[in-house]
């Protein structure tokens, strides 16, 4: 087997709607209009060229599970969600690249991560 890529991460999310207004009005990610019914609640979205799914369950508890989302500039998107009035963590240096660290609605964890090398700009 050889992997060409991930082609989508799944979560659990108590409240789809609230997720929604997250993971679109505020990470920019958009609405797939393909979703099967599951007979459960959930949507799918788009991240890029991967895709995220939120399904209406509880999460599991925090135990350091993440997922990342490559943006262009990190510290531009704190300062953008602190503003906003969201707790993300300070830009850290993780290899040649940088990471900060936002929860949504249901405490799931997602990495905003830069991934063009280190500056002294951070």
């Amino acid at each position: 087997m050889k992997p060409l890529a991930v082609h989508h991460v799944s979560i659990n999310v108590r409240d789809v709607e609230e997720a929604l207004v997250f993971y679109e009005d505020v990470l920019g990610m958009s609405r797939r209009p393909d979703r099967p019914n599951f007979g459960f609640g959930g949507a799918w979205l788009d991240a890029g060229g991967q895709q995220l799914h939120l399904i209406e369950a509880e999460p599991p508890p925090n135990l350091g599970q993440h997922f990342a989302v490559q943006i262009e500039d990190l510290r531009a998107t704190v300062a953008e969600l602190r503003s906003a009035g969201f707790v993300v963590s300070d830009p850290a240096p993780v290899g040649r690249s940088w990471q900060s660290f936002i929860s949504d609605p249901s405490g799931n964890v997602v990495e905003l991560h830069e991934a063009k090398g280190l500056t002294a700009a951070h």
